[in-house]
């Protein structure tokens, strides 16, 4: 089995291994025929990957393609990093041999994995921060109903508005928010 000068690099010398301990995401990939697995780890910040690592159990090509990904990924935006595809690897590591093109379709996967792990923590933290509309229009003092337009109460008739700090309606006169204990400013 010949492999590029490329290939034997990345799997002598191996970039970005290791793992995130707090990562942003994880995505892990395996291959039941040849063994081989790869986990990524990335961290994100301003939708770019501004960390990644790896850890592969496998094969030479494997570690290399892993090590590979880590490099064409890093620094990129998430939809630049999505594009990443088994091709490109292979291509970047100046051809893998038939039976091991396997191994860049797993770096990638597991690459697109921690990214859609990523995207799904942070949509959970959005809905977990979105009050739901049950919350949303209720007064917090009476709970009695409040008109979404007018910021009035109609049960204990006091004005509300909606905190700057958590958007949950406080009444309006009220130094500090009653939900999050944000003060207000202007009161």
């Amino acid at each position: 089995m010949i492999y590029s000068e490329k290939v034997m690099d990345h799997f002598q010398n191996p970039r970005n291994v290791g793992i995130i301990k707090d990562a942003d995401g994880v995505g892990e990939v395996g291959n039941p025929i040849c063994g081989d697995v790869m986990a990524f780890y990335i961290k994100v910040k301003d939708n770019r990957l501004q960390d990644i690592k790896f850890q592969t159990f496998g094969c030479g090509a494997a570690i290399a393609v892993s090590s590979m990904v880590s490099e064409l990924a890093k620094g990129k935006t998430l939809e630049e990093a999505m594009k990443i595809t088994n091709r490109s690897v292979a291509e970047e590591l100046g051809g893998l041999p038939k039976n091991k093109l396997h191994c860049s379709n797993l770096g990638a996967d597991a690459l697109h994995k921690a990214i859609e792990d990523y995207k799904e923590k942070q949509k959970k933290k959005e809905e977990e921060k979105t009050p739901s509309s049950a919350d949303k229009f209720h007064c917090p003092y009476c709970d009695g109903p409040v008109e979404e337009l007018e910021n009035y109460c109609q049960k204990c008739q006091i004005e509300l508005e909606p905190c700057p700090e958590c958007g949950q309606p406080t009444r309006k006169d009220q130094e500090k928010c009653v939900h999050c204990g944000a003060t207000k400013v202007g009161v």
